[in-house]
């Protein structure tokens, strides 16, 4: 049966049938596109998480449990080092002589531990580069960690990149279901949401236009209102409040407060009065460790006296200017 249909390759000699029984072949192939898609990530997280494990026994009051997560990039200073490092050890290894390594490695995260209660809302904080995003990425299984396990509770809604998942050459509303069945959404779910999400995006009859005929506000709206339209139980947030204009901010803002009184949320962001305003709890991340884990003013308090200071000594700022004023 069309089910059964679960690569792009075979729309070919199944869209006759289809266009015989009224499908449309757009709907059609936003459809092969999400199951291949989704039997494909399922793949590759499998493949690249044999240290990652889900719904393990542990207390019904946390959502998150991470137990010395690292995550190590291979950095290579030029690109035939790569090939290099794919064919010369298994030479060497052959000829009975020493192994070299063709790269550098770079830790992102290294032996990070902590835990996130039910309902809690933690702030996560640290300059660029401290390993922020990794971490958000390995909570939402769309990167494998190199150590470490990561445990989860509850079903997981991602706001990071937003409209990371669209397909320029379709309608918002085949993006719409693209996205809804990505995030897990069954296609019922995904046709009762359309409504609201049409109307929190508010972007009109540009809805049934294809999303690269989008302004970027626009399609970061239709991105917005597709991720919180789901009912998480753990809300992952990196930076993704500043979208829109400001009326759509405003609605967006008041949207996370929504979410936030409803389930667990781990929020990334640089402005640490946006922290403690949504956030009881923070963590300050630097080189990839946790420097520390408290209350959200007292962690903010510390990242900014620990840039300024930082500043400081490269010269580039004065002792009468603060953070807070730049």
């Amino acid at each position: 049966g069309i089910r059964d249909i679960g690569v792009p390759g075979v729309q070919t000699c199944a869209l006759p049938i289809l266009c015989c029984i009224g499908v449309n072949h757009r709907t059609f192939s936003c459809w092969v596109f999400t199951r291949w898609f989704r039997q494909s990530l399922r793949g590759w997280a499998s493949r690249g998480s044999r240290r990652r494990e889900k719904d393990l026994p542990m207390s019904s009051e946390i959502a998150i449990k991470v137990e010395n997560l690292s995550k190590c990039y291979q950095v290579y200073d030029q690109p035939r080092d790569r090939l290099k490092q794919f064919f010369m050890p298994r030479l060497q290894r052959a000829a009975g002589i020493a192994q070299k390594q063709y790269y550098r490695e770079f830790w992102a995260l290294k032996d990070v531990s902590f835990n996130v209660k039910k309902g809690e809302i933690i702030g996560i904080v640290g300059p660029n580069g401290a390993g922020k995003s990794t971490l958000l990425q390995i909570l939402c299984n769309t990167l494998a960690q190199t150590d470490g396990v990561v445990s989860t509770k509850g079903r997981i809604s991602a706001l990071l990149e937003l409209g990371s998942g669209f397909n320029p050459e379709f309608s918002g509303i085949e993006n719409i279901h693209l996205n809804g069945a990505i995030l897990g959404l069954s296609q019922e779910e995904i046709i009762g949401k359309i409504p609201e999400i049409m109307e929190f995006a508010d972007i009109g009859d540009f809805i049934y236009q294809p999303v690269k005929n989008y302004s970027s506000g626009m399609y970061a709206r239709l991105a917005f209102a597709v991720a919180v339209s789901v009912e998480p139980e753990i809300l992952v947030v990196d930076e993704t409040l500043a979208v829109g204009d400001m009326l759509f901010q405003a609605k967006a803002i008041q949207r996370m407060r929504d979410l936030m009184d409803r389930c667990t949320v781990l929020f990334v962001s640089h402005s640490l009065a946006t922290v403690k305003s949504f956030c009881n709890r923070a963590i300050l991340i630097d080189q990839g460790q946790i420097i520390r884990d408290g209350r959200a003013p007292e962690v903010c308090d510390q990242y900014e006296m620990m840039m300024q200071e930082r500043l400081l000594a490269r010269g580039k700022l004065t002792d009468s200017v603060s953070l807070g004023s730049v």
